[in-house]
């Protein structure tokens, strides 16, 4: 089995094409365990894990916990919320409290971009990035292309659309790199005010129009419309956006092929798609939930494999 090139996990753009491959046969083999009767590994039983969350978060801490746990780990919870950080504290000083309990890897989420490279750089543990601000989030990215691989056999060669909230979205510019690093074509659609300036910059396409980009297209990867980043306004209405970006299975029925319907959660039914979308056989919406448990196991297992005892 091979290693990682990096000791943190801080966004795609830090790694290559053969660390994705990795992370995905160790997936491979985890999502084998997690679904066996006995779903616990003993691997990690000697390694303590501290989940820091800065920002609100549901799905992605109770996916990185669950992973922790099916692989054995001491695992700290700490919500900045109910914290010292509310008097003031430092990043720093908050961290290094949790360290000198001897914590092997620190798995944080924060508000402000950069925030795991900041901590990377002053901290002896093993940083992995569960999202930073409007920045990165790079295990979304990594299940996201997983759960591409699993249902259409690879992600090189595939079309991939990234409609929404294309500006504030973390998981966007994660599923950019991750995908263009294996060799799909991306192209992002959603209303101009919600299209970031540099985006070509990326090798990315952009298509404004919905119906032409899913004609396109054999993924796409549907976002929510991130109102709590937002300070202004950027389309007239949700109605309207809904109008122009919604998907519902009126408009899947009548593209002259099956596309595949990603979404990463929460989801705002019937804004950018429909129920009957969410809970169709083209939707793999619960298979990324499942593979995200699976390829967090894999991140987890190979960083904590490079941690000098």
């Amino acid at each position: 089995m091979g290693e990682l090139s990096v000791n943190h996990l801080l966004g795609i753009k830090y790694l290559n094409k053969d660390d994705i491959n990795l992370i995905f046969e160790t997936a491979d083999h985890f999502k084998e365990v997690i679904n066996r009767p006995i779903k616990k590994v003993p691997s990690l039983r000697d390694i303590t894990i501290a989940n820091l969350f800065f920002e609100n978060s549901t799905r992605t801490r109770l996916s990185f916990e669950l992973a922790e746990k099916r692989l054995s780990a001491d695992v700290i919870n700490f919500s900045a919320s109910s914290s010292s950080v509310k008097k003031g504290e430092t990043l720093i000083d908050t961290v290094n409290n949790i360290l000198s309990m001897k914590v092997d890897m620190v798995v944080m989420r924060h508000p402000n971009p950069g925030a795991g490279v900041f901590l990377s750089k002053h901290v002896g543990a093993s940083i992995v990035n569960a999202g930073d601000g409007a920045h990165e989030h790079p295990t979304q990215a990594l299940l996201d292309s997983y759960s591409i691989r699993e249902r259409l056999g690879s992600v090189g060669g595939k079309k991939v659309v990234i409609v929404g909230d294309i500006l504030h979205s973390r998981v966007a510019l994660s599923n950019i790199f991750a995908l263009k690093l294996q060799g799909a074509e991306v192209k992002v659609c959603g209303p101009k005010t919600l299209i970031p300036k540099y985006i070509h910059k990326l090798g990315v396409g952009v298509e404004t129009n919905l119906q032409r980009a899913l004609e396109w297209c054999d993924v796409a990867n549907m976002l929510r419309v991130q109102n709590e980043r937002m300070e202004i306004s950027y389309f007239p209405s949700t109605r309207e956006y809904t109008q122009q970006f919604g998907v519902n299975k009126k408009i899947l029925d009548n593209l002259d092929k099956d596309i595949v319907i990603m979404h990463p959660g929460p989801i705002n039914r019937g804004v950018e798609i429909t129920s009957d979308v969410a809970d169709s056989n083209q939707a793999i919406i619960l298979d990324q939930v499942q593979n995200g448990v699976a390829v967090r196991m894999a991140v987890i297992y190979l960083l904590a494999s490079k941690i000098k005892r």
